[in-house]
């Protein structure tokens, strides 16, 4: 008896340290009802220890070790779309995910702007050909989403384009996970005052200057514009075959370690270690369908041409 008492305080101490969700409090975190409750705050009115972070992050990794080791044995196919706001954390998180897999069985895909060729194919074309094969997992650092983001808030594509995407992302989406591709999509989001400060540290970083463009610039005084887009993406986009994961990305280190843990979670690997790779922290990770969406949005695609 005194044993299980010594070991669920211990497990307690664990969770609570390393970020899953203690029981909430009035001066604690508060599980969030909506995307914009995980947009405006913390999920935790404390950061993240470092040497905390850097003891789960190993753990994590050493799982990630684990999974590639299985992808590759089984010749499964992973796919993980990295979306959001600009200075949202998505690199920093790929690079947690990546830093200690083997190149040889996991790519990063960062595109840049279409050529004039590729305007001329069909949309998903450029983004069908980095796909993986067996025994791979592909990172996409922004995806075939930008047309639902980026490309119809700065008047990239008409609106008649980004209503057909809404129409064919599903069914892209739906074809590549009865494929077999295991799909995910996670949405890092953050609030306009951290953006601006992270804009405001890269400007000043000459390490990080080159982060800096005219688009992300924009990011700040269009927050809004990107925010009613990011909304009406979900609404037609977050399926049960394909869901979206939100992920709160105001403090990065948990961001990083909760949406490694997501997917580990997600994965029927062998050798799992159940503690670490258990259920996401529900205050830094959510499913979109959980979250409140602006449910009445102008109905561009069933009046498109």
């Amino acid at each position: 008896m005194g044993h299980q008492k010594d070991q669920a305080k211990s497990n307690k101490r664990d969770a609570e340290g390393a970020g899953a969700a203690p029981p909430a409090t009035s001066d604690g975190p508060v599980e969030p009802t909506s995307i914009v409750d995980m947009e405006e705050r913390s999920a935790y009115p404390k950061k993240l220890k470092s040497s905390v972070y850097e003891r789960e992050l190993q753990l994590l990794q050493i799982e990630l070790l684990k999974m590639q080791r299985w992808v590759k044995e089984t010749g499964a196919r992973v796919v993980i779309l990295f979306e959001g706001r600009d200075a949202a954390g998505k690199g920093g998180a790929i690079r947690r995910f990546t830093e200690n897999l083997n190149p040889r069985g996991a790519r990063v895909v960062a595109l840049a702007k279409p050529s004039e060729i590729e305007r001329t194919q069909w949309y998903f074309q450029r983004y069908v050909a980095h796909l993986p094969s067996g025994g791979e997992i592909v990172f996409f650092d922004r995806s075939w989403y930008n047309r639902a983001g980026v490309e119809i808030v700065m008047g990239f594509c008409t609106p008649q384009e980004h209503a057909e995407f809404f129409r064919q992302a599903p069914m892209l989406e739906e074809s590549l996970v009865q494929s077999g591709i295991y799909l995910f999509k996670l949405w890092f989001t953050v609030s306009q005052d951290e953006q601006r400060r992270r804009f405001e540290a890269r400007s000043t970083d000459p390490l990080r200057q080159w982060k800096i463009s005219p688009i992300d610039e924009a990011a700040i005084t269009r927050y809004a514009e990107y925010g009613r887009a990011r909304d009406e993406m979900l609404f037609y986009t977050d399926r049960p075959v394909a869901p979206w994961t939100i992920i709160n990305s105001n403090e990065k280190r948990r961001a990083r370690l909760e949406s490694i843990r997501h997917v580990l979670h997600s994965l029927p690997y062998l050798y799992k270690d159940p503690e670490v790779a258990r259920s996401a922290d529900p205050y830094v990770v959510q499913p979109a369908s959980a979250m409140a969406v602006v449910p009445e949005l102008h109905r561009r695609v069933e009046t498109a041409d």
